[in-house]
């Protein structure tokens, strides 16, 4: 009998396995794919890959106000895509390391759960003292007709969703993305920046909703060359593109070579076992506590299948978390501090509540703002009307950073601090006797911090 079994190898369930390793227990780890799951061969690292190569074909053609000019420049998608591959195989390879290294046991297959402590894989049967269910989400299918991925409806365009588009070998003519989410606006942006007409259709009244408003505002200004429609419904995909009724509800047609479904992601709770075992799941997830338990005693959930945070830097803590748990240890998850980024061209990333959120809470708050070309080297790095704002909020009576929301240059790298100071409940006098290195990007939230 294993320590632990963990089901799923994405984040979540590798870091529980590779953790609980390290500590000496014997894990059983069971992938049905690759390990490294959605995020590692289908999500985060493929898609940044991709967006560096975007990145670095329009900073060729966009830099001859410093002096550099690049006649000719051109991108070259399958030689973009071979190296996206390239970086996975390489990071696939790397979680296997951990695993051998580890001592973990790692099964191919699917994972099934026949009783609290027993998980079948084809005609085998495992037993473990503790099972951390870690089996991830699945891209949302948009219920109308035509919708279905991997159809080609009447000669029309491709249906995809972020997993086919990543195989691409041609860029698309026009590009239709359905759903205005991190997902869909990150993609948007990628083939906007490699020469792609792009139109985005978003059912809400805002794209990326999870913003700060004003801070969402200033992103769909930024991406000018994208066609975004807000308030607006898809009814069909057709063989003309993609029939959908707007704001002032009048019915259009958006023409397009490949429509890109990026409506949300399910947890994946359907087919392991969830029942024989007596776990309590619903539509948005498996239930969980704050030590990822679930109501059957051994059993825990991490990541993306409990639907409380459906980041990969959640799932990472949140298999910690389980496997202190497991052991014994006192440790709980917390989400007030968990950061998140849209890479989009420009960035945006937050962490702690937004200004809306702030007021609802009944708080009574200061703001203060800062354009990021306040920045010196935000100014040295970038042309001129390149977008970029920072933006703090702070209790105003206890003095403590609630949090901090950026737009423009590589604040992806620096939302970290904030989380740190965040989860510290750090005072914004506090914040300020922080010292910041000079000349950095990362200044602007201290300057900001200083205007409360």
């Amino acid at each position: 009998m294993f320590d632990i079994i963990v089901i799923g190898g994405g984040p979540g369930g590798y870091l529980a396995a590779e953790r609980a390793g390290a500590r000496g227990m014997s894990v059983l780890l069971i992938e049905q794919s690759r390990l490294g799951g959605v995020c590692l061969n289908e999500g985060c690292i493929p898609t940044k890959t991709l967006i560096h190569a975007a990145k670095s074909y329009h900073h060729a053609q966009h830099s001859a106000h410093i002096g550099v000019t690049a006649d000719g420049v051109k991108f070259d998608l399958p030689t973009a895509m071979k190296w996206k591959k390239k970086t996975v195989d390489t990071l696939v390879r790397g979680v296997g390391y951990q695993m051998k290294r580890h001592h973990v046991t790692v099964v191919e297959g699917t994972g099934t759960l026949t009783d609290r402590n027993t998980v079948r894989v084809g005609d085998e049967t495992y037993q473990g003292k503790n099972i951390i269910i870690a089996t991830g989400s699945s891209a949302a299918v948009l219920p109308v007709p035509g919708a279905k991925p991997g159809e080609h409806p009447a000669k029309g365009p491709r249906v995809m969703t972020s997993r086919e588009i990543l195989d691409l070998q041609e860029l698309p003519e026009k590009l239709v993305v359905v759903g205005g989410g991190v997902i869909g606006m990150e993609f948007a942006s990628l083939f906007d920046a490699l020469g792609v007409k792009v139109e985005v259709i978003e059912m809400l009244d805002r794209i990326v909703p999870v913003m700060d408003q004003e801070i969402g505002k200033l992103l769909s200004k930024s991406l000018s060359n994208i066609d975004i429609h807000v308030g607006a419904r898809v009814q069909a995909i057709t063989k003309e593109g993609v029939a959908y009724q707007d704001a002032a509800e009048e019915k259009r047609i958006a023409p397009a070579e490949v429509v890109l479904l990026a409506v949300g992601r399910r947890p994946n709770t359907s087919g392991i076992g969830l029942e024989a075992a007596g776990v309590d799941a619903d539509r948005t997830g498996i239930r969980v506590n704050e030590q990822m338990r679930t109501n059957v005693p051994g059993i825990y959930a991490v990541g993306d299948v409990n639907g409380k945070s459906l980041l990969a830097h959640s799932a990472y803590r949140m298999a910690e978390v389980a496997v202190n748990s497991i052991a014994g240890e006192a440790d709980r998850m917390r989400y007030k501090a968990v950061p998140w980024v849209v890479y989009t061209m420009p960035e945006v990333s937050g962490c702690g509540l937004t200004e809306e959120a702030a007021r609802e809470s009944g708080r009574e708050i200061r703001v203060a703002k800062l354009p990021m070309r306040a920045n010196g080297r935000f100014i040295a790095e970038n042309p001129a009307g390149s977008p970029g704002l920072c933006k703090v909020i702070a209790d105003a009576k206890s003095d403590v950073l609630l949090g901090v929301h950026m737009l423009g240059a590589v604040n992806s790298e620096m939302i970290y601090g904030v989380a740190a100071m965040i989860e510290s409940e750090l005072r914004v006098r506090e914040v300020r006797e922080i010292i910041f290195p000079h000349p950095s990007v990362s200044e602007i939230i201290r300057d900001t911090v200083w205007e409360l």
